[in-house]
């Protein structure tokens, strides 16, 4: 179904899945364009706990998907502040909440208030700003990007504010590549319950590693129905231990 959340700077999309009562699940995103590489098998994966008897929301954040407000004004701390207020109404309707994050959508849940985190090949910050350097790179290779300040225009005068970074055809605010070079993933350290999940191809630690394709490295968006429903029997096998 498609539904609607308030955010800050306005309305945003909300796709919704599975019943009304019982534990819900919110789903966030990686940032950029692997969000459109890996949305259908989102989907993919929602409508699988659907079929498991788990409600799950997927919601568009500030500055991604279809929403009105540009990826230009946005830091990290906005897109993860909307992400928060998509589960604010399950919050005051007393269900349960549990956060799932592919790839860099790790990075957003640290704001939102869940009884749990399960995390499927999570991404840090600067893991995220090594990728987009690459690509900026290869887009004017004959310009030698610098290690630090390469997304800053050290000719721009000192009272303007820093213009943004058009990065495979995305402006992207120099507050927000600076947020990317220092965030990292909530962990068991900050609170609650995590799952990682991986691939076997992905030698970092994980509490389990699962066969299954790298959508995030093609060249268009895919989808991987096998791993969707593997990944969502995990989901819903965690959240019920965490139940309990």
């Amino acid at each position: 179904m498609i539904a609607s959340y308030q955010a800050s700077g306005g309305r945003e999309a909300m796709l919704r899945f599975g019943p009304d009562q019982g534990p819900l699940v919110a789903v966030a995103l990686p940032l950029f364009e692997d969000a459109n590489r890996v949305r259908g098998f989102a989907v993919a994966i929602c409508r699988a706990l659907a079929a498991r008897g788990v409600a799950t929301v997927l919601p568009d954040l500030p500055g991604q998907g279809e929403s009105l407000v540009p990826l230009e004004n946005c830091g990290i701390l906005d897109i993860a502040d909307g992400f928060d207020c998509a589960t604010k109404e399950a919050w005051n309707a007393n269900r349960r909440l549990y956060g799932v994050a592919l790839r860099s959508g790790a990075l957003l849940d640290k704001l939102a208030l869940l009884d749990g985190r399960w995390h499927f090949a999570p991404q840090d910050g600067p893991s995220v700003l090594r990728d987009l350097k690459r690509i900026k790179q290869a887009s004017q290779p004959h310009i030698r990007l610098s290690d630090a300040d390469w997304y800053f225009d050290l000719q721009a005068p000192a009272d303007h504010p820093d213009p943004p970074v058009e990065i495979a055809g995305n402006l992207i605010s120099t507050a927000l590549l600076t947020d990317l070079s220092v965030y990292a993933p909530w962990t068991p350290a900050d609170g609650g319950p995590v799952r990682i999940v991986r691939l076997d191809s992905d030698p970092a630690p994980a509490d389990r590693h699962v066969p299954g394709t790298a959508l995030w490295r093609r060249a268009e968006p895919g989808n991987d129905v096998t791993l969707a429903r593997l990944l969502a029997d995990d989901i819903a096998d965690w959240i019920a231990t965490c139940e309990r």
